[in-house]
């Protein structure tokens, strides 16, 4: 089995925000990577454990903040956590609390109608930005990053090596960007095994219409691109009703009808839920 690891390559892209050290973000990744394998496949971390080789860092970071981030006084919020083998009574109060219930169903809205950005909490509002301004690419940045995975990326798949490539948040947006480029504008044979996506905006429909697929292909439609999953055709009465709540929220100067033919299973949730409330 250890030859077999040794064969296998991790990639994780982070999300947004300042990071660690590249260094230091890397060794706590690899924990906390570990801690999970040793929960859910024991047999597996005493092998896994003796290739840190196989995990790699994209750093990118860095080059887009120009700042690294001092988690000094975290580590001990991270042992903890770390240590902590579920979530408390707390936590589960905290996710189901209505804020945050208000916050998820105001991002979707703004997802379809950017005007009512300023009605959304400050880290959601930060998330939203963010995506935008890796989607403008000033200065080149963007590029520059999805060239720090492509430069891990061709030697494993020229190898065919194994490659499980995660990416957290923007990260996977960077991952499937630089995937895509891959494949059809430098037309590298190979594929990675597995695309894992954690906490991923690919579902959205903003960051759809901007990704590296339309912008330089001029396709319109993704298919399985996240763990949000496949974006439904649904039923002419859906898109009635939802036409009904995007109409009692007209607030814009500027009033665009939207293309309302797909939206995903959790977009059509959200909606019945506020058109039954």
């Amino acid at each position: 089995m250890t030859n077999g690891i040794s064969r296998r390559q991790i990639i994780f892209i982070p999300g947004k925000n300042p990071k660690p050290t590249a260094n230091e973000h890397k060794k706590l990744l690899w924990r906390t990577l570990l801690e999970g394998v040793r929960r859910a496949e024991p047999e597996i971390d005493a092998d896994l454990s003796l290739h840190p080789e196989s995990f790699r860092l994209v750093a990118w970071n860095y080059p887009y903040y120009h700042l690294n981030k001092d988690i000094s006084s975290e580590l001990e919020w991270i042992d903890a956590l770390i240590n902590q083998h579920g979530p408390t009574e707390q936590d589960i109060r905290e996710a189901d609390a209505w804020l945050r219930k208000l916050d998820r169903i105001l991002y979707t809205i703004v997802d379809y109608l950017p005007c009512f950005l300023r009605l959304i909490h400050e880290p959601l509002r930060s998330a939203a930005l963010e995506t935008n301004r890796y989607f403008q690419n000033n200065n080149n940045i963007a590029s520059e990053i999805r060239e720090l995975l492509k430069q891990e990326l061709r030697p494993m798949l020229a190898n065919n090596d194994k490659v499980l490539l995660i990416g957290h948040s923007l990260g996977s947006v960077i991952a499937y960007d630089t995937l895509w480029e891959l494949s059809h504008l430098e037309h590298l044979p190979g594929k990675i095994d597995l695309f894992l996506t954690m906490g991923s905006p690919l579902g959205m429909n903003y960051v759809q219409r901007r990704l590296t697929v339309i912008t330089k292909s001029g396709e319109n439609d993704i298919q399985a691109i996240s763990d949000i999953g496949k974006i439904y055709l649904l039923s002419e009465i859906l898109q009635r009703l939802t036409r009904r709540l995007l109409m009692t929220l007209r607030q814009c100067e500027r009033w665009e009808l939207l293309n309302l033919s797909k939206i995903t299973v959790m977009e059509f949730i959200i909606f019945t839920e506020i058109m039954r409330g």
